[in-house]
């Protein structure tokens, strides 16, 4: 692999050589390994090949005309066959500019070295990239650069300070600094081991460092060197170390005091090694390292946490990150808001330099998908990109740092691409956004543009699966927010504006009952911002204004009183888009305030196990802990499940009565006699779903959910009455309908419509299709009122509406030939008067049947529903798994095995009688019922545990002489 490595470098373009990240994807390696193998052999980066050639050119234009402009500069430049930005350039100006001043030829120098104001005092470029090498983190870089110059191969050194203040940063600048003074040969690498990878697996923890010898484990079928042989005369850099079990920290005190180690399993040889050790913990080390290892390091860091840090050097922090989003984004220029840089100054970072970072790059992925939309040249930040973290951070500020305000100039900077590849640190993850993140926005648009999709329904549809993405990112990082006095914050936004924003508060506490100290700070400063931009006759526009009508009314009224006080105190005239954003301020503050108030509780009690999956569904779509479950054994007795459920209920009952959701109408009354014995108020649903959990969770979470409001809307939403567990009661009058759809409108629809019609007409009943537009009309109230007089069995297209309890199936099946499958699945999922002896099939059923095992006998019955159609091939194995988890006796003569409901194609049974015993899991059985059933079936399987409970049904079924008696015993 080096030598191809060495022949694509040898034969790259000298004016454009390949970056790491290109060369990863020829040689098909991570970058990562890329990188570390052009270290192992010497080859510097992409810009350092690049250097001497492009400045030599550079150094040849200036000569013949030092006036030129930075934009002539870089156009010639490019034509002469380079690919660099106007920001290279000025880097090059620099560079040149300051080689003339020190008198030296050799341009290697120039950029190895950099001199500061005191000449006296040198910063060699693998300390000058870290921003503030020479402010605040001049005295740590001092003590790094005295660690590593002390003879003979450096100081051990701990590098201390919180998660994101640059200690991985620091440690690697400590390593070139280190090959820089020649204390360690270019050719040796940089060896990075984080202790927490393998915090869990001590022994494995152990082998990675040390390595280890052949048979010292399980596994170790050879000798394998460990990263303290590979860190020979080399720096080895120990992340997490308070990770690192004690028996590790002994080891390393040993090889730190003896220079000495063995590999794992080695008893007799010693090894010796020369080495220095970097270790970085985020802990106290007083209390996370052992004392004996502790005192073998003689020099410690303690990296000061962003908010120490002046902000000089966090504009220079903000500016650089921008650059680097520059980079990924391959975007030439980013304009950056004054708005949006003084909240990224202002604002508290628990995750210090790493979680700014992480805010810039979030700002970035949300503002790029309109500049690939709208194809511009510039992406634009404003505040209304940053993350909600940010926005607030810039109110939580302490009065001393108002006065840093005055840092930006104007009403914007701009960041220049320098089109170098971005360098990300193992251990920036937590913080940063995938690479892949920009180029999934891009691919995306393209996908969803040719298929011919509007603006709006693009920009919805990657609005939200972006949000997704950055919520998780988000979520990461703990908020950390600090009370500001209303006096210090009108010094940021003007009396005036505390003046009207004290008025306007009083409104939503009135009227919608949110505390205005909590909406106050966040409401002032997007107000302050509103007003100076509508005073500069600037408009925009609120991309989710009619969801937010729609879905928030009651938000949106109380928003719009509020807009027309600000309107008279102001004389200003504001849009609907600006009620749109007040009104997310509202329904983010009641939603905040929520979390902390009582809020419904929500039972779901069944017979079988069946409410604990609906449950957990429902908490993991909704992200939440809600909904509890109560499940009946089918031969349980009630009293101890009304127990059970009454402590449940008594748990999760926060003040404002709890919802039971239950799966027959017997337990119905299991609500009222909690009541009574509890006085807590309680509500019951018979006959649920998982829809319906689903819907009641999301319902009961909400600010001012209400008990009776919930249960009423549940029983009176065609959507949610049974749409699972189907039964008797529906009207015969609503005939079966399928939904053609499509984003583009009727025509395609129209199309998708055909296609369906002559497949519909191999059933025997009538099934309507009836076509829409997902963009000409309002589709959740469309579909509400086709279903008023219809059954809707399914919706087929090219965007899924998620309307609740419908099937979706997308035109992707239609156009691979697997519609039909799907269709016949869907219909025969809505069968009405499921019994067992209407899935019951004669051929199904096999008396004297001789088998020698269990697993002989599941074959042969599922062999009899997959031949009949009723069951796909995945169904067998399915079946066996689950016998692999436990056995599934009904009781002691009779076992039920059953497989995933997601391979039944059309509910069913097969019966086996056998003609001798076998041995099933310990026990003797002579009748096995396997059970083809999906989750419309819970009613067969309590008809099936009834059936068997009767000794006599037992009986007859051994005696039956041919298929029609077993037949007749269950009712056909």
């Amino acid at each position: 692999m080096k030598e191809r490595l060495k022949r694509i470098i040898q034969g790259e373009n000298k004016k454009n050589p390949y970056t790491d990240f290109q060369l990863s994807e020829i040689l098909q390696l991570s970058r990562e390994a890329i990188t570390n193998l052009r270290n192992e052999m010497n080859i510097p980066n992409s810009r350092e090949r690049r250097k001497n050639n492009l400045l030599g050119l550079v150094e040849n234009i200036l000569n013949k005309d030092s006036n030129i402009s930075e934009r002539d500069l870089t156009k010639i430049v490019n034509e002469r066959g380079f690919n660099i930005s106007r920001y290279t350039i000025r880097e090059c100006k620099k560079a040149i500019k300051e080689d003339k001043k020190n008198s030296t030829k050799n341009i290697n120098k120039t950029y190895k070295k950099g001199i500061s104001e005191n000449e006296n005092d040198v910063i060699y470029q693998s300390f000058k990239n870290i921003i503030g090498s020479t402010g605040s983190l001049k005295p740590h870089i001092q003590l790094a650069q005295a660690a590593m110059l002390y003879p003979p191969r450096g100081l051990h050194t701990l590098i201390l300070g919180e998660t994101g203040v640059g200690k991985s940063e620091l440690a690697a600048a400590m390593y070139e600094f280190a090959k820089d003074i020649k204390v360690i040969d270019e050719d040796r690498p940089f060896v990075i081991f984080n202790c927490a990878d393998y915090a869990d697996n001590p022994q494995l923890l152990m082998s990675q460092l040390f390595g280890y010898v052949k048979g010292a484990f399980t596994g170790a079928e050879e000798d394998k060197e460990g990263l303290v042989e590979k860190a020979e005369k080399s720096i080895l850099f120990l992340d997490e170390v308070h990770r690192l079990p004690a028996e590790g920290q002994e080891l390393l005190f040993y090889l730190i005091d003896k220079g000495k180690f063995r590999r794992l399993g080695e008893t007799d040889n010693e090894r010796e090694v020369q080495l220095t050790i970097i270790a970085a913990t985020t802990e106290n080390p007083d209390s996370a390292l052992l004392a004996t290892f502790k005192r073998r390091i003689p020099m410690v860091i303690e990296l000061p946490s962003l908010k120490e840090r002046p902000f000089d050097e966090r504009l220079e922090l903000i500016k650089e990150f921008f650059r680097k989003e520059a980079n990924r984004t391959q975007s030439s220029l980013i304009k950056v808001s004054k708005e949006a840089l003084n909240a990224l100054l202002l604002y508290d970072c628990p995750g210090n330099i790493g979680q700014l970072r992480s805010d810039i790059q979030v700002s970035c992925a949300r503002s790029f998908l309109d500049y690939v939309v709208k194809r511009k040249d510039v992406m634009e930040i404003t505040a209304d990109e940053l993350p909600l973290s940010a926005k607030k951070g810039l109110l939580t500020i302490r009065k001393s740092r108002l006065k840093n305000m005055n840092l930006i100039k104007g009403s914007s900077i701009l960041i220049h691409s320098d089109n170098e590849p971005v360098q990300m640190s193992p251990y920036e993850n937590l913080y940063i956004l995938p690479n892949e993140i920009y180029g999934y926005i891009e691919s995306r648009y393209n996908e969803l543009n040719h298929q011919n999709m509007n603006q709006e329904a693009i920009n919805h549809i990657i609005g939200a699966e972006m949000e997704e993405k950055l919520e998780i990112l988000m979520n990461r990082v703990k908020r950390n927010t600090r009370p500001l006095s209303r006096m210090d914050l009108a010094k940021v936004v003007g009396d005036d504006i505390i003046e009207i924003v004290e008025n306007i508060v009083q409104i939503a506490d009135i009227k919608l009952g949110i505390n205005p100290d909590n909406l106050f700070y966040v409401l002032a400063i997007h107000l302050a911002t509103t007003i100076d931009r509508v005073k500069q006759g600037k408009k925009i526009k609120n991309p989710q204004l009619s969801k937010i009508k729609r879905d928030y009314k009651e938000e949106f009224q109380i928003a719009w009183e509020m807009v027309k006080t600000i309107e008279k105190n102001f004389n200003v005239k504001l849009s609907e888009d600006e009620a749109g954003f007040i009104t997310m301020y509202l329904r983010m503050t009641r939603e905040e305030e929520n979390r902390t108030e009582g809020r419904v509780g929500v039972v779901v009690i069944s017979h079988g196990n069946i409410a604990n999956g609906m449950a957990d569904v429902a908490n993991k779509l909704l992200g939440v802990n809600h909904a509890k479950a109560v499940e009946m054994s089918l031969d349980e007795s009630p009293e101890p499940v009304l127990e059970r459920a009454t402590e449940v209920v008594k748990e999760c009952d926060e003040g404002k009565g709890v919802l039971l959701l239950v799966d027959m109408g017997s337990l119905v009354t299991f609500g009222e006699i909690i009541t009574k014995n509890t006085e807590i108020r309680t509500r019951s649903i018979s006959r649920t779903d998982v829809v319906m959990v689903i819907e009641a969770v999301r319902r009961s979470i909400l600010p001012n959910a209400d008990l009776d409001e919930i249960a009423d809307t549940l029983i009176e939403e065609p959507k949610y009455t049974g749409r699972l567990f189907q039964t008797n009661k529906k009207s015969d009058s609503k005939s079966k309908t399928i939904i053609t759809i499509c984003i583009t409108g009727h025509g395609s629809a129209q199309k998708i419509k055909e296609l369906i019609e002559n497949l519909a007409q191999r059933y025997d009943e009538d099934i309507n299709i009836i076509s829409i537009g997902a963009m000409n009309e309002d589709i959740d109230d469309t579909i509400r009122s086709i279903q008023k007089t219809r059954e809707v069995v399914a919706i087929i297209g090219t965007v899924d509406p998620k309307f609740g309890g419908i099937p979706y199936i997308p035109l992707e099946d239609v156009i691979m030939g697997n519609i039909e499958s799907r269709l016949k699945e869907v219909l025969d999922r809505n069968i009405e008067n499921i019994e067992i002896k209407n899935i019951m099939s004669p051929q199904n059923i096999l008396i004297n049947m001789k088998t020698k095992s269990k697993k002989e006998t599941v074959i042969k019955l599922v062999d009899l529903l997959y031949k009949d159609n009723k069951v796909n091939e995945n169904f067998l194995n399915s079946v066996l798994a689950r016998e692999e988890i436990g056995p599934t006796f009904l009781n002691e003569k009779v076992v039920i095995p059953h497989g995933d409901s997601v391979n039944v194609i059309k509910p069913s049974i097969s019966i086996g009688i056998l003609k001798d015993e076998i041995e099933w899991d310990g026990k003797k059985v002579k009748i096995v019922v396997l059970l083809g059933f999906d989750e419309n079936c819970i009613d067969m399987v309590r008809e099936i545990s009834e059936f068997f409970k009767d000794e006599n049904n037992y009986n007859k079924l051994i005696e039956a002489r041919n298929v029609d008696e077993v037949m007749q015993l269950f009712g056909r």
